[in-house]
């Protein structure tokens, strides 16, 4: 006679796991803590803001006009004057000492130029050892010099008939660190995952899943008992690192937090589902940790959308993409948190999320009762 699903018996396995975990400070660090904590270092790591640019001025035509031109380009938030020097060499010397982003070198026919109506060429040097800091400098000291000359000739130098004014959306600073930050947390929220296969792994090591062949206990019971229990504590990780999120480093939060937590519970289930997967074929921890980072971590960094936009014009990239968890929940965490993206917009990943999950944890549970059922 076929038996039957108990879920009380699936009940027990989750009470046990949750005592488990609570005593074990290893397991609660890996589910509860170490999702805020990844937050907190990764968040610094992919801070891709320039917030200051520093320059250093060669002036050689020495007027009024130039000097006005160097307030001007300067005098904002963004970019200022670090030192005023003589010559090409002290420029250089700054730029290798670190002391400055970047050279601005005024031409002796600047203001001469600019009262004949001609547009005078300006050098700038950027430090290019850093190729983030260098373009941004490039940019930036564009952009102000070309707004500076508009203002102090604003009859001669109209630089198109018409003006255009942009308006960005859900980041209008365009601050990487608003971007970011929910997109890592389908990173780091993948610590109950990594901390379910060491469990799991963990009992095979230790030869108490020998003891499930003499009890009635099904695998399926069994296998939920414990992601129960992981899933549970998780939502503690996830609480955690929603507030380092918002209160540290200052993400707007514009969404629901209910729907977050709900739909973060669909991404566990389809995290855990690949720990269960890959458990029921590895027989020690130290695999399990290896397996469960390269399935996870590596590739989530780059084929997800995290840095760079998924390639819709490669079939593989989009479908290497499709298949990871982490590009469905970083869709659904940037918009949970910047645009306030309700739950009819987010059935999709969503409904993969689950899919995914269910597969996972069917496989798993076929896989358990061939080893041990």
């Amino acid at each position: 006679m076929k038996r039957r699903i108990v879920p009380r018996r699936g009940l027990a396995i989750a009470r046990k796991e949750m005592r488990h975990i609570w005593r074990s400070p290893i397991n609660l660090f890996l589910v509860a803590i170490a999702p805020a904590f990844l937050l907190l270092t990764l968040g610094y790591v992919f801070s891709l803001d320039v917030e200051h640019i520093l320059l250093a001025v060669l002036d050689f035509d020495q007027t009024e006009i130039s000097r006005t031109y160097i307030s001007r380009i300067a005098g904002g938030e963004t970019i200022s004057v670090a030192a005023t020097v003589s010559n090409y060499d002290a420029i250089d010397a700054r730029l290798i000492a670190g002391d400055v982003d970047a050279g601005v070198i005024i031409p002796p026919d600047f203001s001469e130029k600019l009262l004949g109506g001609e547009m005078p060429k300006v050098q700038v040097l950027a430090d290019g050892s850093n190729a983030l800091v260098g373009s941004t400098a490039q940019a930036r000291i564009s952009g102000a010099s070309a707004l500076a000359i508009r203002r102090m000739f604003p009859d001669a130098y109209a630089a198109t008939p018409f003006e255009v004014r942009a308006r960005v959306w859900y980041n209008p600073n365009l601050k990487s660190l608003v971007s970011m930050i929910p997109g890592l947390l389908a990173i780091v929220l993948t610590m109950p995952a990594l901390a379910l296969s060491l469990s799991l792994t963990r009992e095979k090591e230790l030869g108490t899943l020998e003891g499930l062949v003499a009890t009635p206990m099904r695998g399926i019971e069994y296998l939920l008992g414990k992601m129960t229990a992981y899933m549970a504590v998780g939502v503690i990780g996830l609480l955690l690192s929603w507030a380092l999120a918002v209160a540290w480093f200052r993400v707007p939060f514009v969404g629901s937090l209910g729907l977050l937590v709900g739909l973060t519970l669909a991404y566990y289930l389809a995290t855990m589902g690949f720990s269960l997967v890959t458990s029921a074929w590895l027989k020690s921890q130290q695999t399990a940790l290896f397996t469960v980072m390269m399935i996870f971590f590596v590739p989530s960094f780059f084929l997800t959308g995290l840095i760079f936009p998924v390639d819709r014009s490669k079939p593989g990239a989009l479908a290497a993409a499709t298949m990871l968890p982490a590009t469905h929940y970083i869709t659904i965490a940037r918009g949970i948190f910047l645009k306030g993206t309700e739950m009819q917009y987010l059935v999709q990943p969503t409904v993969v999320l689950v899919m995914m999950g269910l597969l996972a944890l069917a496989i798993s549970v076929l896989a358990f009762k061939k080893r041990v059922g």
